[in-house]
């Protein structure tokens, strides 16, 4: 089942991956990392296909995605 991990310390919760997302199961979640971004956060484990877009958009390199 693919999944995807967000390095929180990187991310700027720009939300070009909860845009991105044709599955809409990324937000921008009330987690705040040591930058003081509130960063993104997977909603629903079971509906990631793995198609990569979140990762590929990400300007900060963000997001890994293992299928």
């Amino acid at each position: 089942m693919p999944k995807i991990e967000i390095n929180k310390e990187l991310c700027k919760s720009c939300g070009l991956c909860v845009k991105e997302c044709p599955k809409k199961i990324i937000q921008i979640g009330s987690s705040i990392n040591s930058k003081g971004y509130n960063t993104a956060m997977q909603t629903d484990d079971g509906k990631c296909t793995g198609c990569k877009l979140c990762a590929i958009v990400c300007p900060d390199s963000a997001i890994a995605v293992y299928k």
